[in-house]
């Protein structure tokens, strides 16, 4: 008997056991969830190139309910006006965070993405987007709008001059990639002179005033030698720097006299991303990207050379990574 009864209170106690665990996983079952609330400090944000780095908006926002304490995600999304949050833009946002803040610059960025008017103010909303899971739905915060107006942040000047037959509509640019007034870029010179212009016309332009300063009234600019230099000019101070840099070209028997033997130099685009490009004619068989005409660094199909199957016109872009070692590559058959 009272081996029977052990083993009933046994029994007993499994079940209730089962059935406390049973209640506990019930109570961590998430409800629909409320969304959060979300405030912005200015309802109008005006931007301009003097507020890069000068906070202009900051949003506050208290974190949505979904019933119990979980770890909640939270993107902060924007969109037009009118457009109901069809397409928005999306910004993660770092874990249990109260506010964010941002500068002229980064406030910018996330317009000039979304992709409005540079010439004229819109409404742009914006809601945050709590979720817990890929499995539960996530709920969103009410909408606070801004009217504001991004302004084109990436800028360029030009530099005409004996390399390209001193005309200014078709010269090399320099960019300054934030609008600061900074402009570099890679030029492959022939050793001879070149002038600065902020426009592709001779209405202004700048020349050697000597000791690396600039004048309206300045004459020639020399290259020093012939090759790819790294130009940089600061129009706030009136200084420009030139020095030897790093380019990229291609080598290879696909290349008409080429054989391995003979290098054909991309041009760099200057567009902030490391790019270079070339248009040209290549017959079947195999080429590389390289580095300054030498095989210490170079660029090709996994590690393999590049195959072009049929004889053409090809446009060649190479946008190489920071670090300068690796990159991407597109030929395109024209």
């Amino acid at each position: 008997m009272k081996s029977i009864f052990l083993k009933s209170l046994a029994l007993s106690l499994i079940a209730v056991s089962l059935w406390s665990c049973k209640k506990d996983e019930t109570r961590a079952v998430a409800t629909s969830g409320n969304g959060g609330a979300l405030q912005a400090s200015a309802t109008n944000v005006v931007l301009d190139k003097s507020k890069l780095t000068t906070t202009v908006v900051t949003f506050s926002l208290t974190e949505a309910n979904f019933g119990y304490p979980a770890a909640v995600t939270n993107t902060l999304q924007m969109a037009a006006k009118g457009t109901n949050f069809a397409a928005p833009k999306e910004v993660l946002m770092d874990a249990k965070v109260a506010s964010k803040a941002y500068n002229g610059l980064d406030f910018n960025n996330l317009l000039l993405a979304l992709g409005i008017p540079t010439t004229t103010n819109t409404d742009v909303e914006f809601r945050i987007k709590s979720s817990i899971s890929a499995t539960a739905a996530p709920v969103y915060s009410n909408v606070v709008t801004i009217n504001t107006k991004p302004f084109p942040l990436t800028s360029w000047i030009y530099v005409p001059g004996n390399y390209q037959g001193w005309n200014p509509a078709s010269a090399d640019s320099l960019v300054s990639v934030t609008g600061n007034g900074v402009y570099s870029g890679v030029i492959k010179f022939d050793g001879q002179n070149f002038k600065i212009t902020p426009a592709k016309k001779w209405d202004v332009a700048y020349g050697n005033a000597g000791g690396g300063k600039l004048s309206t009234s300045g004459g020639d600019i020399s290259s020093v030698s012939a090759g790819f230099k790294l130009l940089t000019v600061d129009l706030n101070t009136l200084v420009y720097t030139i020095a030897d840099a790093d380019y990229w070209s291609i080598i290879g028997n696909a290349i008409p006299g080429s054989n391995w033997s003979v290098d054909t130099d991309l041009k760099a685009t200057n567009d902030g991303n490391n790019t270079w490009t070339a248009t040209v004619a290549l017959t079947a068989g195999e080429f590389k990207f390289r580095k300054n005409h030498d095989w210490g660094t170079s660029i090709g199909n996994g590690g393999g050379n590049i195959v072009i199957a049929a004889p053409g016109n090809y446009k060649l872009v190479l946008t190489v990574s920071a670090d300068g070692k690796g990159g991407t590559y597109t030929v395109t058959k024209l």
